[in-house]
């Protein structure tokens, strides 16, 4: 292993050159949401494409089209395929990364220019928009490239890029050409791949280095209930009419109880309880009830149980209700009946569910409670979206290769998580690829990712980049059984 030795060394030494690279990427302010900042997410995909090039990968961005923002027909942004590498003895991984950020404005509460990396130097930390979302763990992908160059030495293994420009604007045209590419068999630029590696999500905590297996999917749902032509005055029609609110309330109320616990039945029933294994993984992570209490502000867990808690977030399912639209909400007292309200809530599921079995569940039941209420409003209920859950064998080799390489870079072994948020191109790329999807995160819990004072810390940044290698030596040397 004297050639990973060298290839730590060099990552320690080029320290300020990485971080130069990342002050220049997150100079480019390239928010995908926004179409005044479309050609800043154009510049950004060309100097990526530029990065990989000059560091000897062979690329091609790939036109998908066009999409309409603001009532403006935009292009999106080219996904960059790359390849390096075609040693048919070696295994092949095909990396996924992405060059959009979310927005960001000073005036939202930043401390910092959030287009400017601005180091702390007494704590490491870099603040800018995307440094720990997705710009940093993409660039320590090229600081791989970038030392295995420097150094003379052949990769480990043969290695595909996918990087995209629209993660943050739902992906729209990566999950048709990821199926495209597949489809052209040998001329597709997947052709050969063995595994998948992500690196776009966070450890638990602050701490502790981890490997993600699993991600819940989602069912987004809104619930109108109308009756009245206009707005009333509750003086002249209170308990004269059926109320829009009243009924919308009690629905609401009948979705999930304040413990948690889903109320439409046969949701629950879905999923299997944990076995004895699978709750023995949730006990042992490096997270307690404390560390939840600390995230937000308060302590109002709905268990003092960590493996209840912890399950709670990532092998069940949960109903969050979300907001009531059409209700005054502004200062003062008005005594209005709104004529017509809208209340949202969504489902997170865990496999076996989806989306659609789950809208089976959820519209007749909503329909049955407002039977019950004899009500004169109408009601209408519809999913406005669905994401489906995704989940990969932890025991598989690529999975033992990223162990050995997270206790060979941190020196410790990493937890094994699920998370309640969902990474959609995973379950693409498993589908579609039929190989072990791997989430190798970089940034720590406390990076903030989509909020003010995004960061990511020095030694996250360095030693992540370490990780990144070492796990493609790991991978050369594990037997792919």
């Amino acid at each position: 292993m004297e050639a990973a030795v060298a290839f730590s060394s060099y990552i320690d030494e080029s320290a300020p050159k990485f971080i130069h690279r990342l002050a220049q990427a997150v100079a480019i302010p390239s928010v995908s949401t926004d179409a005044a900042r479309r050609p800043d997410v154009l510049k950004m995909g060309a100097w990526l494409n530029d990065q990989l090039q000059s560091l000897g990968v062979t690329t091609k961005l790939a036109d998908v089209g066009t999409h309409v923002v603001d009532g403006q027909a935009l292009p999106l942004p080219p996904i960059i395929l790359g390849r390096i590498g075609n040693d048919p003895q070696k295994k092949t991984v095909l990396v996924y990364g992405h060059y959009d950020v979310q927005p960001a404005e000073k005036s939202d509460g930043w401390d910092t220019d959030p287009f400017q990396l601005v180091i702390d130097e007494s704590t490491g930390r870099m603040f800018g928009r995307g440094s720990s979302d997705d710009k940093g763990p993409v660039l320590g992908w090229l600081n791989v490239l970038d030392a295995h160059k420097a150094l003379g030495l052949e990769l480990p293994v043969n290695m595909r890029f996918c990087f995209e420009g629209m993660e943050e604007s739902n992906s729209e045209g990566l999950h048709d050409l990821i199926r495209s590419e597949v489809a052209k068999g040998k001329d597709g630029w997947f052709d050969g791949v063995d595994c998948v590696c992500i690196s776009d999500n966070y450890w638990m905590n602050t701490r502790t280095p981890c490997l993600t297996y699993g991600l819940r999917g989602i069912a987004y749902f809104k619930v109108t209930v109308s009756g009245p032509s206009r707005d009333l005055h509750s003086g002249g029609f209170g308990r004269v009419v059926h109320e829009p609110m009243t009924d919308l309330v009690y629905l609401l109320g009948r979705l999930v109880t304040p413990k948690g616990e889903i109320l439409i039945p046969g949701v629950e029933d879905m999923v299997a309880p944990a076995d004895v294994e699978e709750r023995d993984i949730y006990e042992k992570l490096d997270y307690t009830i404390a560390d939840v209490e600390e995230a937000v502000g308060a302590p109002i867990t709905l268990s003092d149980d960590k493996a209840t808690v912890l399950m709670g977030r990532m092998r069940m399912p949960s109903l969050s209700l979300h907001g009531i639209e059409g209700a005054y909400s502004g200062p003062g007292g008005k005594t209005v009946i709104p004529a017509s309200v809208s209340g949202k809530f969504s489902l997170r599921i865990v496999p076996p569910q989806t989306p659609e079995s789950i809208k089976a569940l959820v519209v007749p039941y909503i329909e049955q409670e407002f039977a019950k209420l004899e009500s004169k409003n109408r009601l209408a209920v519809e999913m406005l979206g669905g994401g489906m859950p995704w989940m990969a064998d932890y025991k598989h080799w690529n999975y033992e290769a990223a162990r050995r390489a997270t206790e060979a870079v941190y020196k410790r072994s990493p937890d094994l998580t699920r998370e309640g948020g969902s990474i959609p191109v995973t379950l693409t790329f498993a589908e579609s690829l039929g190989v072990n999807v791997l989430l190798l995160p970089m940034g720590r819990g406390d990076d903030g990712a989509h909020s003010t004072n995004e960061k990511l810390d020095r030694s996250n940044f360095i030693e992540g980049s370490k990780l990144l290698g070492t796990y493609l030596y790991e991978l050369a040397a594990i037997p792919s059984q």
